[in-house]
């Protein structure tokens, strides 16, 4: 498909002109249509969504829908959801939608029905998972699993942390789940120190098995394993024995089974998928293994199928109702004509305390690029950078930087009616004054607070000033009834899909991820030079050998 540059467009144009003159004023506004909350809220499968908060006009909003009409986000988007090869510098489909497409669906790739392979997939994961959870599954002393560890990292790591600290209290009980991610070997240390080899089994998450972090971890994991069962009698200290305890104690999610054997893992126990299916989109695949154990395939369907509801919304409304769409449009005006670099994520719910930290991989790693589709530089600004915390713990550390300070910081609110707690303080209902918190913030942000208003409070002159609140700080709220797995599921395919229209706009490959292959490959040139290899030390520049030369002189050894 061509690719056309947005800044060419006459839509661009006219929003090029209304940025000119924008001068937002969410009081004026608000107070003169009645109609504006009712006509900026929506809904997506769950998700209640209020726009109205946000830094728009109708004609921004008309002008923004122009644009998506001109780069045509719907015919690249149903040229995703056909299968066609849109991710360009690798030639490959991007089809994560089709993992959670119903068992009665066909989508036929390639000659291949890939729903049919997905739901082959799931029914082997959703198998092991079920024996792992009836205890059938037994480890090398025939005691069942107790803890399950996955080591992966990216997209085999953030989606499956983040989900599982979502739905906690769907998990198993006196099923244990930990994560490990970081090649620092003091994460692999704190998570298996307690642990106790005969009840632990090992999912190692890595579509190549030839992932660093992944393989360097997977294999401290099994040195652990062979050196703690040796040491408590429980094994002899024999190959044959090491062999049968990785067979019992590992599992894969790889596509690569002769590597897989290698490690010693039963190719029969790796859970494959797909080169359509881009690391930081994966999590309702084969990598969300140790989900569908946690909470069962059951709840994994349910989380699938929330993924599925929101894909259809997003297939079929209207752009004027289409919230994915008008979430990623909004972005684009805030990014490209108001010049906002960060956007906040902003979730009242401790459980979902890592969904920040995903969305910094789905959004900055899709969109943080700088050459179009067709090799071209783009010609504008792309990306932002996402971050956040849950309230109210962001309130008591930077939420006085997105009230008062000198930059718009767009910030998405989320929160949900019914807590899974629901607990009082006193005659208290804790979660209504959290919530209060919640819609507190949106109308502080929204409204601010006059030079006027702080006089009448009885203010002193010399601080007036520093209590006023400008307003007009954008929102979007949030909500859904409750934080089940369907919920969940939503949320993700809502920022997948948003993250995806502004790609579009900016007329870049959002599921490529080149950025992140320099500092592999010099890593791996450097890792000599820090054992003395005076070569490798001769072919860095200046500051990084005088660094390494420091980590030489300082590091003490046992």
């Amino acid at each position: 498909m061509p690719v056309l540059d947005a800044t060419q467009t006459d839509p661009w144009a006219k929003l090029l002109a209304l940025s000119g003159s924008f001068t937002p004023d969410l009081r004026y506004w608000f107070g003169t249509d009645p109609r504006r909350v009712e006509s900026m809220t929506f809904t997506a499968g769950d998700l209640y969504v209020d726009l109205s908060k946000n830094l728009v006009t109708k004609d921004v909003i008309a002008q923004l829908i122009r644009l998506a009409m001109a780069v045509d986000v719907a015919g690249r988007r149903d040229a995703m959801f056909a299968g066609e090869k849109i991710n360009v510098t690798e030639n490959r489909s991007v089809l994560h939608t089709a993992l959670r497409r119903p068992r009665t669906d066909s989508l036929i790739v390639d000659g291949v029905d890939v729903v049919g392979e997905v739901h082959a997939t799931l029914d082997r994961v959703y198998a092991f998972a079920e024996q792992v959870r009836s205890g059938q599954w037994r480890g090398v002393t025939n005691k069942p699993i107790a803890t399950v560890v996955n080591i992966g990292i990216g997209g085999s790591d953030l989606g499956p942390v983040m989900v599982h600290e979502a739905l906690k209290p769907y998990v198993q009980e006196g099923l244990e789940c930990r994560f490990v991610s970081n090649i620092d070997p003091t994460d692999i240390a704190e998570k298996t120190k307690d642990l106790d080899p005969e009840t632990t089994l090992f999912i190692i998450a890595s579509k190549t098995f030839t992932t660093l972090e992944t393989l360097t971890n997977a294999r401290l994991a099994r040195a652990w394993l062979w050196d703690r069962l040796v040491a408590a009698g429980a094994i002899a200290d024999s190959e044959r024995a090491r062999q049968s305890a990785v067979a019992k104690h590992f599992v894969a999610v790889s596509t690569a089974l002769d590597k897989v054997a290698a490690f010693g893992i039963d190719p029969n126990n790796a859970f494959g998928f797909w080169d359509w299916v881009g690391g930081r989109y994966s999590v309702d695949s084969a990598v969300g293994t140790i989900l569908a154990v946690a909470l069962g395939p059951e709840r994994f369907a349910e989380f699938l199928d929330g993924f599925h509801r929101i894909d259809e919304h997003f297939r079929k409304a209207p752009y004027e109702s289409n919230v994915p769409v008008l979430m990623g449009l909004i972005n684009v005006w805030y990014r490209d004509f108001l010049d906002a670099a960060t956007h906040a994520v902003l979730p009242y719910s401790q459980y979902l305390h890592r969904f920040a930290a995903y969305l910094q991989q789905l959004t900055m790693e899709s969109n943080g690029k700088r050459v179009r589709l067709d090799g071209h530089h783009v010609c504008m600004d792309t990306g932002e950078v996402f971050w956040g915390e849950p309230g109210t713990n962001g309130q008591h550390a930077f939420y006085q930087l997105i009230h008062q300070g000198t930059q718009i910081i767009p910030a998405d609110f989320i929160a949900v009616a019914t807590p899974t707690h629901a607990l009082t303080d006193g005659d208290q209902d804790v979660h209504e004054l959290f919530l209060a918190n919640f819609f507190a913030q949106t109308r502080a942000l929204a409204f601010g607070k006059t030079e006027k208003e702080v006089r009448a409070e009885g203010t002193p002159d010399e601080i007036v000033a520093a209590r006023i609140f400008p307003g007009n700080r954008p929102t979007t709220s949030i909500m859904a009834p409750a934080l089940t797995p369907s919920v969940v599921g939503q949320l993700i395919a809502l920022y997948e899909h948003i993250t995806f229209v502004e790609g579009v706009v900016w007329g870049i490959d959002s599921f490529d991820q080149w950025g992140v292959e320099l500092g592999k490959k010099l890593a791996a040139e450097i890792t000599p030079a820090l054992s003395g290899d005076d070569k490798a030390l001769a072919a860095q520049d200046a500051s990084t050998q005088q660094l390494i030369r420091y980590y030489q002189q300082n590091r003490q050894r046992a």
